[in-house]
């Protein structure tokens, strides 16, 4: 007789939301998906996604004062670190006052994120492993109140309101769409593919920014528009056209916008141009993100008219100069212009010859 085992202890099959996923989250619901439909688009239950939304949900107050609630993925990752906190090392902050003290003086003055402080300390070798704490362990440290920073010093912690969502409508494509790309594009390992959008500061009678982000380098272009429009989008390429001359073509390989009117004749400059789909942000989320970077020093409401040359470079020099994580804590001016030196070299190369 063959005896089988039973076993009632059914096997684990979740797992916890990640990062991405509390971004993903983020971004469906400015684009007003309910949490039904976010939960279908991630593969979760919807008790998931709507304990990730309370947990992640944050009292914020307007410069007039009034208050709203939205949600933001930082601070669910930050609430779902704080829980699992227990499970990790002791706290470390006496043995790493001085790395503390530091990261003060880096958020609160120079605006960088936690992240960037770990990074760019842990590869100048400013710190050693055991007087410095990771980036999880200093979110912990704000969260707790451990700090000078609070929550409300994180940048990305004091967004406005999201737009009220209305009824769609149907966008007209302008040219090639998104899916048209090729994969050595989405890959990012070649120079030259950029992404392009417009900043507002005032809804009507003002002056706009067109931004322009490389997706390999993450460099970020910011260049004043005199009005949202295809003709003031136009004069702005074909200054870039004269700054580049014959490497204009070979830094601005492909650009991809959404279908905002303003870009009606990007199919018309000589190069790839490719639309994302109809309220689709996050498929040009690199230029996305760095707008969002901008919205630090130019927020909602803030005439853009009224901003100096200056001003705009002070912005854009602050992004490029920006360590980042994803690059290893270089920075983009220092990517980019690594790359434009490479573009010079053979283009003189190709003129001796």
């Amino acid at each position: 007789m063959v005896l089988t085992k039973k076993y009632t202890t059914s096997s684990r099959t979740f797992k916890h939301l990640s990062e991405f996923e509390r971004g993903q989250i983020y971004v469906l619901l400015k684009e007003g998906y309910s949490q039904a439909e976010i939960a279908k688009k991630l593969g979760r239950h919807r008790s998931t996604i709507s304990r990730e939304i309370k947990r992640g949900t944050t009292t914020q107050k307007r410069s007039d004062l009034t208050t709203y609630e939205t949600y933001f993925p930082e601070t669910g990752q930050a609430v779902y670190e704080k829980n699992r906190s227990a499970c990790g090392r002791k706290l470390k902050a006496l043995q790493a006052e001085a790395f503390l003290k530091y990261a003060e003086k880096k958020i609160l003055e120079d605006k960088w994120s936690p992240d960037v402080v770990v990074g760019s300390a842990r590869i100048s070798g400013q710190f050693d492993k055991d007087s410095m704490v990771c980036t999880r362990t200093l979110y912990n440290y704000i969260d707790q109140c451990l700090l000078k920073v609070r929550n409300i010093n994180l940048p990305l912690k004091t967004r406005r309101k999201p737009k009220k969502t209305g009824s769609r409508k149907n966008k007209r494509l302008y040219g090639k769409s998104i899916s048209e790309r090729p994969q050595t594009v989405d890959e990012r390992n070649e120079f030259g593919h950029w992404e392009i959008d417009t900043v507002i500061g005032k809804r009507t009678g003002d002056q706009a920014l067109l931004t322009l982000t490389e997706r390999k380098t993450r460099h970020n272009l910011i260049m004043p528009l005199e009005s949202k429009c295809a003709e003031a989008v136009d004069e702005v390429i074909n200054q870039l056209k004269k700054q580049y001359g014959p490497l204009f073509t070979q830094v601005f390989k492909s650009i991809t916008a959404d279908n905002g009117s303003e870009f009606s004749n990007l199919d018309n400059i000589g190069i790839d141009v490719y639309f994302t789909h109809p309220y689709s942000a996050w498929e040009r989320g690199t230029n996305e993100r760095h707008n969002g970077l901008i919205r630090r020093f130019i927020p909602k409401g803030k005439a853009i008219r009224d901003l100096t040359i200056d001003q705009i470079e002070s912005v854009q020099n602050w992004c490029n100069h920006l360590p980042r994580k994803i690059l290893g804590y270089k920075t983009p001016a220092q990517l980019f212009e690594q790359e434009i030196q490479q573009l010079i070299e053979s283009y003189q190369n190709k003129q001796i010859a």
